[in-house]
């Protein structure tokens, strides 16, 4: 038996077809529902479909009237508001190409951008770093432009650009990403294969207005079945998100694995009835933060994993089976092996986790890169570069980026499997594991450890010795007051690497 899943593909997409058309779909049926909740500890601002609709056709309108035509590229450079979303709907919806981006980019980030995209215009908040730009579109006349009569939604080809992202950059250089607008179709296979999303749903995200993670599972997806969102305030702490899900009424609660860290530290058991559980993506989320989300909550928590090439694809949700330790199954729908070089490997067995170039999320490519994107394709896989295991069940554990993996000794150890190890012990808050050089030709396994105080070498040790083999026990230990995270909220093993082989 070989770890490949294929149930068969789902249906295909409508043609024509215009991604903001559809997520909006449900304005005609739902005008007076409330589409959008932006909660605050004093203030919730309120928007219905039928008042997002109009705002977002009439942005098009005004982006349209700007002179620009569709096919162009437009960058957004915005803060953490809810003009994020409707002026990404606005450019898909008259054809043009958005490029959402970090509002945590520099100056010089953003540059490297405009050079590599030639955007046709810059929609920008000026409290977001931001060179010049021939076509700037400020954020007072980006809002005049709700005043205008609205656009029509431009349909076109479902394979046609959408938009284009770029890759977090953890394993090397940020890559601009190329989606079509099916890459919004593919993301039917999540409703039941991890969210279990009807339209009787309100779900909070925690994450900012302008993360993709955010605009797809927070928004995104909500709008597409007729649900509510709920977006904390720009100035929202995490220890307040329990008392609004409770506040509001959530029924799913989605966020990073550091916000689950964040809200968790010293907390209260919720009393929160409506919550039926909460999501997790972005990078690992640890057993124990699952288990403490568990203990306070009362729900669990449903893992995903996807990655920019690729909306997320494998997952748990509310009542399918799942192995202990697993990040879940395939989506109904997908196409998924796991493989080594010649082709899906035997079940049990580690390989690289693959996606069937046919899946309506993958990626169009890199942009410019042609060469780069054909060398992530071993025939017809999708290779993610990231390392897992399948059971008999279809259940996948993942073990970390195959540029992660550690090597002790002549032996592959994922810091995965190190890092579940150590997130149990009493006194360690978060922590990450990495190989570093300690002499020409020599590495050892090293552990990053964050909490109140630095614990004895020895106690780590002793602790690890009977559960892990020798190989897998990290050799130094380090306390840090925090451990370093990208933009996106990733761990930076690099940075950790580099911290530890400096010379002191």
């Amino acid at each position: 038996m070989v770890s490949l899943f294929d149930e068969g593909a789902p249906p295909p997409c409508p043609a024509p077809f215009n991604m903001a058309a559809y997520v909006l779909a449900q304005a005609d049926r739902l005008p007076d529902k409330e589409a959008l909740l932006i909660v605050g500890a004093q203030s919730v601002e309120r928007w219905t479909y039928r008042e997002l609709l109009d705002c977002v056709l009439a942005t098009g309108s005004g982006l349209l009237q700007n002179g620009l035509v569709p096919g162009d590229r437009v960058l957004m450079r915005l803060g953490n508001t809810v003009d994020f979303p409707v002026a990404y709907l606005a450019a898909l919806a008259v054809g043009l190409v958005p490029i959402p981006t970090s509002a945590a980019l520099t100056e010089a980030e953003t540059a490297a951008i405009i050079a590599d995209m030639h955007p046709a215009a810059v929609l920008h908040d000026a409290t977001v770093a931001c060179p010049t730009h021939p076509n700037r579109i400020d954020l007072p006349t980006l809002r005049r432009f709700r005043m205008l009569p609205p656009a029509a939604f431009l349909p076109g080809a479902p394979d046609r650009p959408g938009y284009i992202i770029y890759t977090s950059g953890t394993s090397g250089m940020p890559r601009a990403v190329a989606h079509a607008h099916r890459a919004i179709w593919a993301r039917r296979m999540m409703f039941d294969g991890w969210y279990g999303l009807t339209a009787g749903d309100r779900v909070m995200h925690a994450g900012a207005f302008n993360w993709t993670y955010t605009l797809g599972t927070g928004l995104m997806d909500p709008w597409t079945v007729g649900a509510t969102a709920l977006i904390p305030a720009s100035d929202t702490a995490p220890r307040a998100l329990p008392r609004l899900l409770c506040q509001h009424e959530a029924t799913i609660f989605a966020a990073a694995p550091g916000i689950y860290r964040q809200l968790l530290k010293d907390a209260d058991p919720m009393d929160c009835p409506s919550l039926r559980h909460g999501l997790s993506a972005g990078e690992k989320l640890s057993p124990r933060i699952a288990e403490m989300w568990q203990a306070a909550s009362g729900t669990p928590v449903f893992e995903a994993y996807g990655m920019s090439e690729c909306s997320t694809f494998i997952s748990g949700a509310p009542g399918a089976p799942a192995d202990p330790g697993a990040l879940g199954r395939p989506q109904p729908g997908r196409r998924v092996a796991l493989l080594d070089a010649d082709g899906p490997v035997p079940v049990g067995q580690e390989g690289t986790i693959a996606v069937h170039r046919d899946d309506p999320g993958l990626m169009l490519g890199y942009l410019n890169a042609p060469e780069e994107t054909a060398a992530r394709f071993q025939g017809d896989w999708f290779l993610t570069g990231d390392q897992g295991v399948m059971s008999e069940t279809g259940q996948i554990t993942y073990l970390g980026r195959n540029d992660d993996m550690m090597n002790a000794g002549g032996y592959r150890v994922s810091p995965i499997e190190v890092e579940s190890v150590l997130t149990a012990l009493p006194g360690i808050s978060a922590v990450a594991v990495t190989d570093v050089e300690v002499k020409a030709d020599a590495r050892v396994i090293a552990a990053f450890y964050t909490g109140p105080e630095a614990l004895d070498d020895q106690l780590l040790r002793t602790y690890v010795s009977d559960k892990l083999a020798r190989y897998k026990q990290p050799r130094l230990y380090f306390h840090m007051p925090e451990l370093p995270l990208g933009a996106n909220g990733k761990i930076l093993r690099r940075a950790l690497r580099a911290a530890a082989e400096a010379p002191s």
